[in-house]
């Protein structure tokens, strides 16, 4: 299971760029023109996050996808920033790593200026539009994305965590590799 910050639409595609990945995402993307078809052709996991009673249907169907050897990608933070935070992740989805004794991996994802600053005109976040940060995208020259993968985190590593404690030091790696 790959767990990452999120900035943008295209976080999914440099991650799928790697390694084929089978996402989890909010129910409503079903419904977005053109990227819900492609996202649900894509065989992504959805969860209707209006409907607490959803999460342990999507725990558990995550569990399955895990033990049948699927790679799964979620991104904890429920909603995308702009890449100068990193919002508090939600640890209701970890369970089903925790469940199929999965290997963890932290992913920090950045989108660098050349100076090094970040690009905030990348993001898909607060008040901007799919449209708007597919023009941002691509109007700019040489945009870059920075993947860092960091160390897997194995099931003896995390055995005597629970899901709260595991989703905070995951969270607590992703900002210190972000310095955020």
């Amino acid at each position: 299971m790959l767990v990452a910050n999120h900035i943008s639409w295209s976080d999914i595609h440099a991650l799928n760029s790697v390694t084929p990945l089978r996402f989890i995402a909010k129910s409503e993307i079903k419904g977005w023109p053109i990227f819900g078809y492609l996202v649900t052709k894509a065989n992504t996991l959805f969860i209707d996050r209006s409907k607490r009673q959803d999460a342990k249907r999507t725990i558990e169907t995550a569990y399955t996808s895990l033990q049948s050897g699927d790679n799964l990608c979620f991104f904890p933070e429920g909603t995308t920033t702009d890449g100068t935070e990193v919002k508090p992740f939600k640890s209701s989805l970890i369970q089903a790593a925790i469940l199929a004794k999965s290997h963890i991996w932290p992913v920090a994802i950045h989108y660098p200026n050349p100076d090094g600053s970040i690009n905030t005109k990348i993001a898909y976040a607060g008040e901007t539009t799919l449209v708007e940060s597919m023009r941002n995208m691509l109007l700019q020259q040489n945009p870059v994305i920075v993947l860092n993968f960091l160390a897997p985190i194995s099931p003896p590593d995390y055995e005597a965590m629970d899901r709260r404690s595991l989703t905070q030091h995951i969270e607590s790696l992703i900002r210190k590799q972000l310095m955020l």
